[in-house]
């Protein structure tokens, strides 16, 4: 290939992406235009993207209507919950199931394709049974418990994945150097596989996060109920949102995935070759 073609293809590429983030960002800047309009610029019929006359009072309203932290706090605990129980259960069971090749490992990596295409609606009824005998119904660690199971299959996924990626021969190097399994799986394997981790915790807390459905239907008492249920209040009987504030509300909701992703994401790859020198 010519350089010159190695360019154009490069170029392409660029431009790929940057229509990409173009058609991501789009909804979400509406979302924040719409946040800072006062009522009139709402109803206009020449909508503009930036507000002529911005404003915070959708954002008082909005706290001033709905309990807006107290929601956050109860979606926050179950899915920060949910996140550490994934991973915990996920990380050793996915380094078996890499590692270890043979019909657990087959009969593993099947119930995870299998169970992710299982719809919400199927299992909600013998789902809530469950819980109903169990008596986790309207409870944050009935849904904390649900919220794990629904991201245990891809968090295994995700983290087998990770481990395949990490070569044999760094772990059959340390055990050379005389290092027991243990040490080897805190000292090599874990250091490269925290990139993995972080990852797939992110994933299972963003995930809890914006569910909405099991939340809904498991959850009755108001003082109980996430942010996206919560969210739903702005509509009223007929159907009609009460735009601005539950445009401030969303926006408010979003950013703690993006403030946790753009934390964290610095340090995805800190600990990418850690493991790989010997101390």
């Amino acid at each position: 290939m010519s350089p010159r073609t190695s360019g154009s293809v490069r170029a392409g590429q660029y431009l790929a992406l940057l229509c990409y983030l173009v058609f991501l960002a789009l909804p979400f800047l509406w979302l924040l235009s719409t946040a800072f309009k006062p009522a009139r610029e709402l109803g206009s019929l020449h909508p503009t993207w930036i507000p002529r006359d911005p404003t915070l009072g959708n954002f008082r309203q909005a706290f001033e209507e709905q309990p807006l932290l107290r929601a956050a706090g109860n979606s926050l605990t179950a899915a920060l919950a949910a996140a550490l129980i994934a991973v915990v259960i996920a990380t050793p069971l996915a380094y078996v199931m890499a590692r270890r090749r043979g019909r657990l490992a087959a009969a593993a990596t099947g119930w995870v394709v299998i169970s992710q295409a299982f719809p919400f609606v199927l299992v909600i009824i013998p789902l809530f049974l469950v819980l109903k005998n169990l008596r986790l119904i309207n409870s944050l660690t009935g849904l904390v418990m649900v919220y794990a199971v629904w991201a245990l299959p891809f968090a295994l996924w995700m983290l087998s994945g990770y481990v395949r990626a990490l070569p044999v021969e760094l772990e059959e190097a340390a055990a050379v150097d005389g290092a027991g399994r243990l040490r080897t799986l805190v000292s090599v394997t874990g250091p490269l596989l925290a990139p993995g981790i972080v990852a797939t915790a992110l994933f299972a807390f963003i995930t809890a996060w914006n569910e909405f459905f099991f939340a809904l239907v498991l959850l009755k008492s108001p003082e109980k109920q996430t942010l996206p249920v919560v969210l739903t209040h702005f509509l009223g009987a007929e159907g009609v949102a009460d735009l601005g504030p539950l445009a401030a509300a969303a926006f408010l909701a979003t950013l703690p995935s993006l403030v946790l992703f753009a934390v964290i994401q610095r340090r995805i790859t800190g600990g990418m070759l850690a493991g790989a020198v010997k101390s």
